[in-house]
């Protein structure tokens, strides 16, 4: 698809309301040529989390969770160990 738009006075180019508050890359490809894409951002000491590692452990988990459900008796052992130390 393909828009026609006008930079304002102040410089700016309004893509619509469904993209307001999102985080864009702009790359200008040569003067007068950029690609603008939808970015996520995510804080530095998160980006452990996207590594293979984690998402592979994390699936193991999720897997282990469900073949596992917690009951009661899990609970008041938990609460148990607390009180215990």
């Amino acid at each position: 698809m393909q828009n026609v738009k006008t930079i304002g006075s102040n410089g700016q180019i309004s893509f619509g309301k469904r993209y307001a508050g999102r985080h864009v890359s702009v790359e200008e490809q040569e003067p007068g040529v950029w690609l603008v894409r939808t970015v996520k951002i995510i804080p530095d000491n998160e980006l452990w989390l996207n590594t293979p590692k984690a998402q592979s452990d994390l699936q193991r988990a999720m897997a282990w969770a469900s073949a596992h459900p917690a009951d009661d008796t899990d609970t008041r052992h938990a609460l148990d160990q607390m009180i215990r130390g």
